[in-house]
């Protein structure tokens, strides 16, 4: 079976910490580069949690860390969901893994230029580290087959009224890359929030395996729904995009990132009916499959350790 090479830029966070099992796991793709951002939590601890996990799962993919702030905006991180360090509630072993000794950015590049073929591009926190890229190296773009991005809504927002967490909190670089003329695959809060895992799964998880194991005690501190309810898997719609496709409606729209309203900056203005009269520019998701996610999600839970 053919693979899919993806480069996974990432804030973790606790729903990204599936999305990274997923993105290993599914045998449909091949990561070739973690990097990561300022976001859920400062980079540092981001950074930190992704070598954590690649040292709990014993994988050796490289991982470099990216952008400390937005590009010209404080950074407002999202501890009240993640807990203080990102990843509360597990105890991972110490380790020696050190990021490359490359800024992310950097890393993306050099990835993109000893691959044989086009690369896709998954962005699952703030776009700080796509935007730098595309700054310093605009040639590259022939080297990205497309972006897949967990962020905006086409509705209501969750971090303002209007704004998704991921745009909102650096809307600079969400509107360099809806203007950069890349192929692009928006996975925003019209899916996000429809992506639960049902509290009848929450409960056999610590029964899976060590990486479910895991999971469950990283759920029990996540604040996105709850385990009584069900979870909201924000960042696990990336992957599933990549892989299932068909468990998404999605619709080509103009998409537009307010950087300058007092009250709705980082809002994605995402013109379904063409009012705007404007070429589309990304590949917006709408609508999901629940069921047929949930199912995905315990398949490729399942392949892992």
């Amino acid at each position: 079976m053919s693979t899919t090479p993806i480069i996974l830029d990432t804030d973790p966070g606790i729903d990204d910490a599936v999305a990274i099992a997923a993105a290993l796991f599914a045998p449909q793709l091949d990561l070739k580069l973690l990097t990561t951002v300022a976001g859920n939590v400062s980079v540092e601890k981001t950074t930190r949690n992704a070598l954590q996990l690649m040292h709990f799962w014993q994988k050796d993919i490289p991982v470099a860390q990216g952008a400390a702030t937005p590009l010209v905006r404080k950074l407002r991180d999202a501890a009240y969901v993640h807990g203080e360090s990102g990843m509360e509630g597990y105890a991972f072993v110490e380790h020696q893994r050190q990021p490359l000794d490359k800024p992310a950015f950097q890393a993306i590049y050099d990835c993109l230029n000893a691959s044989p073929e086009p690369v896709t591009l998954v962005a699952i926190g703030p776009l700080t580290n796509i935007a730098l890229l595309l700054t310093q190296y605009p040639g590259c773009k022939a080297k990205i087959k497309r972006l897949v991005i967990m962020g905006g809504s086409a509705g209501r927002g969750n971090f303002t009224p209007n704004a998704e967490f991921n745009i909102a909190i650096d809307p600079e670089a969400g509107a360099r890359v809806f203007e950069s003329g890349l192929e692009i695959v928006m996975c925003g809060l019209d899916v996000t929030n429809q992506a639960l895992l049902s509290p009848e799964y929450l409960a056999t998880l610590s029964e899976l395996n060590q990486t479910g194991k895991m999971l469950h005690a990283l759920f029990s501190h996540y604040r996105s729904g709850s385990m009584a309810t069900g979870l909201r898997m924000h960042d696990l719609c990336a992957i599933a995009w990549l892989v299932k496709p068909e468990l998404f409606q999605t619709q080509p729209c103009f998409v537009a990132v307010e950087t300058h309203g007092e009250f709705t900056a980082g809002t994605t203005v995402v013109d379904i009916e063409g009012r705007y009269q404007r070429e589309p520019n990304a590949h917006v998701a709408l609508d999901l499959d629940v069921a047929g996610f949930q199912t995905w999600v315990a398949e490729v839970l399942a392949l892992a350790p």
